[in-house]
């Protein structure tokens, strides 16, 4: 089969034709919209480069990175032009979209045509980015995409799992009766708690047209720096554009936390999916700045109440406190990073 390989910058390079429809067939996730692709990179120190593969001038499969440099600068990273010779990377994951596979493939390809499809990424991305190319770095690889993955001067590592609830209850009360006493006990004192609060006002949309995108991303970059720094994270923080077009769309829930002062205390946004609706961003002040413990419970709550009203396959709450949604039922699911040094990769 005759492969057509490009790789797109987002920032500057036309929608590729074709591509909404090519997304609506393979039920993507909202992230990887086009405009918000754009949007995302055009503030990002580690700008997203896509790369499309078309068969018979029709879309066949799709591979989002990063690229990534030893010193991120504060500003956001050149994609062209003198940037193309300093060392950098291809660091392939979608940065919002945590333990997702950062790659989509049209049905009908086989494992020998998605192997070749990878090798071809990786020759492109590695022209694109420049003679200071180091390699390429895959973060979050599910066990069985590693056979198109591995080969000889490959390195396979472990990485944080992501965190899955499949469906399997009629109503939410079937979900907290599966879990054990003392959860189930605490969940619903800390649900009443929250619903008797008059200081604690709940709102969950999709669609909002009425929040500071700025507010928003401030709280989650305070929220992230309290957490601590992620090892080895080139992620920027998430800019005040990118939130005010994400929470405005139709297939995003977007949970808020006001006091009755209109001060905002935490959110949390939803990635809605007719299979797997995806928990992305959370965000809250500080307990001690007047913040009403165990929010986050109540958004666990609230998402899983949308997975089993929506008849939703099954929901991910991402990466990170794995024990924690482990007792909220959660599954852990093991993910794989591999590492491709630039000497391995041919041109």
């Amino acid at each position: 089969m005759t492969w057509d390989v490009r790789v797109l910058d987002p920032r500057t390079d036309p929608e590729p034709e074709g591509w909404a429809a090519f997304l609506a067939v393979q039920q993507a996730p909202v992230p990887w919209d086009y405009g918000l692709l754009r949007v995302e990179s055009r503030f990002s120190r580690s700008p997203d480069v896509l790369t499309v593969i078309s068969a018979g001038g029709e879309i066949v499969a799709a591979v989002l990175a990063m690229l990534c440099a030893p010193f991120s600068p504060d500003r956001p990273g050149a994609v062209r032009g003198p940037a193309r010779l300093g060392p950098r990377w291809a660091e392939v994951q979608h940065a919002w979209l945590s333990g997702y596979p950062p790659w989509l493939f049209a049905d009908g390809l086989d494992a020998a045509d998605r192997r070749e499809i990878m090798r071809r990424f990786e020759r492109a991305v590695c022209r694109f980015t420049g003679p200071g190319c180091l390699g390429v770095v895959y973060r979050t690889v599910e066990p069985e995409s590693l056979g198109m993955l591995s080969g000889r001067g490959r390195r396979v590592c472990d990485t944080m799992p992501t965190s899955v609830l499949e469906n399997r209850f009629v109503d939410i009360e079937g979900w907290l009766a599966s879990l054990r006493r003392s959860r189930r006990l605490s969940l619903r004192g800390q649900a009443r708690k929250i619903a008797a609060d008059p200081d604690v006002i709940v709102r969950t949309e999709a669609a909002r047209t009425d929040l500071d995108a700025r507010e928003l991303a401030i709280l989650l970059r305070e929220h992230r720096e309290r957490m601590g720094p992620v090892k080895f994270d080139r992620r920027g923080p998430v800019t005040a554009e990118y939130l005010a077009e994400l929470v405005r769309r139709p297939d995003v829930l977007t949970s808020t936390y006001h006091d009755g002062e209109g001060r905002l205390l935490a959110y949390s946004i939803l990635l809605d999916h007719p299979v797997a609706p995806l928990h992305q961003h959370w965000a809250a002040v500080a307990p001690e700045e007047g913040r009403p413990k165990h929010l986050y419970f109540d958004v666990v709550i609230r998402n899983v109440r949308h997975m089993i009203e929506g008849n939703r396959k099954s929901l991910s709450m991402g990466r990170g406190l794995t024990e924690l949604k482990a007792s909220l039922g959660f599954q852990p699911v093991p993910l794989r990073g591999v590492i491709v040094p630039r000497p391995v990769i041919r041109w």
